[in-house]
Parts: C-alpha cells; structure tokens; sequence
C-alpha cells in the first residue's frame, strides 16, 4: 500500500480545470463557431486570459511531471501526458469541424484520468 504524496492534492484543481477547459473549448470553436465560418485560431482570446491560460497549462505540465517521481498515481499521469500529446498532434492536423470533437474525446479522457487518481487517493487514505 504505498501513501498518497502532498502533491496529488492538487488533483481537483487541474480537475476544475479541465472542466472549465472544456467549456471554453465549446465557446472558442464551438459549433456556432464552425456554422458562422469563422476560424477561432486567428483571433484568440484576450492577452490576460492567454497568459492565465498559459500559466495554467504550464503548472498543469509540472504537475504531471513532478507526479511521475513517486511511484503513486505513475499510471495515470501516464495517461494524461499521452492522452494530451496525441491529442495536440491530432489537432495540429485536423481541420476546424474536427477539432472541437478531438478535444472534447480528449478532455473526457483526461477527466476521467483525474478522477480515477482522485478516486485511488480517496481510498488510500481512509
């Protein structure tokens, strides 16, 4: 039985996180989006929000490396970085109309991951 690392108690914030991500994805290249023919990628958020968005994916990005030192959760954070890396390379090469349905597979992926690794905390600890 291994104990749960401190750092692992960041779980439920990337899993808001992801949530939150998802929505935004909706609202970004959203359907109505894609019907107006419009492209999101050329416009783009505001800068604040860039940057907010970018530093949250990078602490995310350490979270998920520091996570694979202990051997707890190994396998999940496994997942996650995969999951995330063929995503990307998915959506590097797929048209507008394909995207929002690689992110959506992919953010359910990785909020089932998230929950999981919440789920193994939950029972190591009581």
């Amino acid at each position: 039985m291994y104990s749960v690392p401190v750092i692992a108690f960041a779980a439920p914030l990337f899993f808001l996180f992801e949530i939150v991500q998802l929505v935004a994805a909706e609202r970004l290249v959203g359907v109505k989006q894609i019907e107006r023919g419009t492209d999101p990628r050329l416009g783009g958020p505001r800068e604040p929000m860039a940057a907010g968005w970018t530093l949250a994916l990078v602490a995310y990005w350490l979270w998920m490396g520091m996570m694979l030192v202990p051997e707890f959760g190994r396998a999940h954070i496994g997942v996650l970085i995969a999951v995330s890396l063929v995503g990307y390379a998915l959506r590097r090469n797929a048209g507008l109309k394909w995207i929002l349905v690689i992110l959506t597979f992919e953010g359910a992926i990785r909020i089932g991951m998230l929950l999981a690794l919440m789920g193994r905390m939950w029972r190591t600890q009581f």
